[in-house]
């Protein structure tokens, strides 16, 4: 799900940083935390083809309440889930589309996409599998009585997908006082999209994806709840810095962080004071939890 947080920071370069941010010492333990909760990354994406519906299903059989998805435009301006901004390497659309490289989401119609395998590069069970639309995804999530990470990807591409995300979420009921307080959370690479996301409705809890300096935490603590890092870059000084600040709404801002698929690193993130764990096998990561 995440290729491009580099180019995030330059997005709030120039930003004017008000007051001090005063990091805990060896002396001031982290605040105290429930066990990170465990995000099914794409769905249950070890055990079904990614951001379709069969994968959110089987976060749902496993017992995962929180799924997060990749949400992109098409060419008729429809909002479709799925991670890679083309098609080729989780659909056959090469082979039903030879003429049209290099296969990306924002040249095809919705009903093209409609019409492609998004599971059979998983397995033969899954043949069939389609991408599905936002509204599509949103429904089975309601559904399964599941919480949704809703990550804008490449915003760049998409001008006012914002905007239109929070349309659909609006017309799905996912704007509703409960659905907001509880069940949703928006991140993306994009400072500029959270911070866009924050100012037409402040009360939905915003993400940034990445790893943003120290000193510039307090700039992102003004329109983001949470910092989701890859846990490659993050260190307990580092998740106590991001926990000393409160973000837009009051609170100590979050950590939630990604790609983390196996046990030890699953018990060093936790150790750490992670709040959240995104991982493609969530079984895992709760074993390793409460083993």
């Amino acid at each position: 799900m995440y290729a491009r947080a580099a180019a995030a920071l330059a997005s709030v370069t120039g930003s004017v940083v008000i007051g001090v941010l005063v990091l805990p010492t060896a002396a001031q333990a982290a605040p105290a935390h429930d066990r990170p909760v465990v995000v099914a990354h794409r769905g249950a994406s070890a055990y079904a083809p990614e951001n379709t519906l069969e994968a959110v299903d089987k976060a749902d059989d496993l017992g995962f309440a929180w799924v997060e998805n990749d949400v992109q435009r098409t060419r008729d301006g429809a909002l479709v889930v799925i991670h890679d901004t083309t098609l080729s390497r989780t659909t056959n659309v090469e082979q039903l589309f030879p003429d049209r490289a290099p296969w990306n989401v924002q040249d095809f119609t919705a009903a093209e996409i409609a019409t492609l395998d998004a599971g059979s590069w998983k397995g033969a069970e899954f043949t069939g599998a389609r991408i599905p639309t936002l509204h599509q995804y949103l429904d089975r999530v309601e559904d399964n009585h599941q919480k949704l990470l809703l990550e804008i990807k490449a915003p760049e591409l998409y001008p006012g997908i914002e905007e239109q995300i929070l349309r659909q979420l609006g017309r799905d009921g996912w704007l509703k006082n409960g659905h907001v307080k509880h069940r949703l959370v928006i991140q993306s690479f994009s400072a500029d999209s959270v911070r866009t996301v924050h100012e037409r409705r402040s009360d939905i809890t915003t993400g940034f994806l990445g790893t943003p300096a120290v000193a510039d935490l307090p700039a992102y603590a003004a329109f983001a709840d949470q910092i989701n890092p890859s846990h490659t870059t993050i260190s307990a000084d580092y998740v106590n810095a991001v926990h000393a600040l409160k973000g837009p709404h009051g609170k100590p801002l979050e950590v939630h962080t990604w790609t983390v698929n196996d046990a030890v690193n699953t018990q060093r993130v936790a150790g750490l004071g992670v709040d959240g764990i995104i991982t493609n096998n969530p079984d895992v990561v709760r074993a390793a939890l409460t083993g």
